[in-house]
């Protein structure tokens, strides 16, 4: 028998980068209940995921960095985290607080001058184990540190270690791992290697705003390593669209048995894009737009929207897109559309990505590259080559062109459809580079 193994199940809820207060980058807010509710949101955030800890009666509670925006932190961002884990505190449920890169430990002003009794601050400089007993059973042990300073490159990862006694072996850090996500500092950069070298069950990491499970099963002996992403989305970036919130984690006969994504935010961030082909006109543009809104509304579970649209494809409505002003107009107009929706949708930006209709027999008859390009293409939808001049084809091709035309020969399409891929893709690149 494993004594090692705690007999008690229970549920613990991992979150980072709270960001709390944080100003909200890359949005153009020209209306006051947009942008103040954009403010609140972090703030709303963090509520929601101290109620999802007392709804699912957590056995703890780990937050694993940036709990803050920066050093100088806000006084109204600092009394509401503290009035949160004094309701933790109060329920019974510990809250074990790592800080990262954007709130070092030892930088910035604190006006919290003593934290609740079950709130366990990790220091900079070395890692601490701290046991965590319920039911007078020990059921686990936390480790974390804190960034001492903003630009932490140590592998801090190395100081963890499985440590003696019974219960879940937990880790709390802010990190990078390596191949985890493009576009992150790497502020105490380490590997999956190194994680799970450690010996612990489950590393609770925070940095990259995506939600990730790096490693781990219920049926395997792999350590759970695992970014929940942020609590509040931030900003239109890619990494920021979507739900974002909490992971809680299940344990049952002293193992992680599963993760579950939970949001817990109060405005998310959508991307939508709308093809153009087969649309008449701008009336048609912002009837598509319009609905693609209303489909985005109805997935949020009562949470307003920031949209970020793009219009891609070819089609007639291309050369009315294309005058001055009007992408701009038809933005306002969309706003204005959605002016009495509740809760709110506001939509902060449109790209356009469009193209006019391509006439192939106008082409066809053109001396250029163009013209070449699509004659290929008859010969090769015809069956009049063989691989081996495809292949010289594609070698007296510029760089750009026998790179994009190599992927798609990497895609198993019939012939007519890999031509016409082929060529539509390769006359936008030529008209880019033009």
């Amino acid at each position: 028998m494993d004594t090692s193994r705690p007999r008690r199940d229970f549920c613990f809820v991992h979150a980072a980068d709270l960001h709390l207060d944080t100003p909200f980058k890359g949005v153009s807010l020209s209306a006051p209940h947009v942008g103040a509710a954009l403010r609140e949101a972090s703030l709303e955030a963090f509520d929601q995921l101290v109620l999802l800890c007392l709804e699912r009666d957590a056995a703890f509670l780990v937050l694993a960095g940036d709990i803050y925006d920066g050093a100088e932190r806000g006084l109204r961002a600092q009394l509401r985290f503290r009035d949160g884990l004094e309701r933790l505190s109060d329920a019974g449920i510990p809250t074990f607080v790592a800080h990262g890169n954007h709130d070092p430990v030892e930088e910035g002003w604190s006006a919290v001058s003593s934290w609740p009794e079950l709130v366990h601050v990790f220091g900079a400089g070395a890692v601490e184990a701290v046991p965590v007993v319920r039911g007078g059973e020990q059921i686990a042990i936390v480790q974390g540190v804190s960034y001492g300073h903003r630009d932490v490159t140590e592998n801090l990862a190395l100081g963890y270690f499985r440590q003696p006694g019974p219960g879940l072996q937990v880790g709390v850090l802010h990190c990078n791992v390596a191949g985890a996500a493009d576009g992150y500092a790497l502020y105490s950069p380490c590997t999956l290697s190194d994680l799970r070298e450690a010996g612990l069950d489950y590393w609770a990491l925070g940095h990259i705003h995506s939600r990730m499970v790096l490693s781990g099963a219920p049926d395997r002996s792999d350590p759970w390593v695992v970014y929940p992403g942020d609590l509040q989305a931030r900003s239109p970036k890619a990494s920021e669209s979507g739900p974002k919130g909490a992971t809680v984690v299940e344990v049952r006969d002293g193992r992680v048995r599963g993760v579950e994504a939970v949001a817990c935010d109060r405005i998310r961030f959508s991307p939508v894009t709308l093809e153009i082909e087969g649309l008449d006109g701008l009336d048609d543009v912002r009837a598509e737009l319009s609905e693609l809104a209303s489909s985005e509304l109805a997935k949020s579970n009562g949470r307003s929207l920031v949209l970020h649209g793009v219009l891609r494809g070819r089609g007639t409505v291309h050369a009315e897109l294309a005058r001055e002003s009007v992408l701009e107009e038809l933005l306002q107009t969309l706003r204005s559309d959605c002016r009495q929706v509740s809760p709110f949708v506001w939509w902060d930006h449109l790209r356009v990505e469009t193209a006019p209709v391509l006439d192939l027999d106008e082409l066809r008859r053109d001396e250029d590259f163009a013209g070449e390009l699509v004659r290929m293409a008859d010969e090769l939808s015809a069956g009049g080559l063989d691989t081996d001049e495809v292949g010289d084809l594609l070698g007296k091709m510029p760089r750009e062109l026998d790179r994009l035309a190599r992927e798609l020969l990497r895609h198993e399409l019939a012939w007519p459809d890999l031509v016409r891929a082929f060529a539509v893709a390769a006359l936008d690149l030529v008209k880019v580079q033009e």
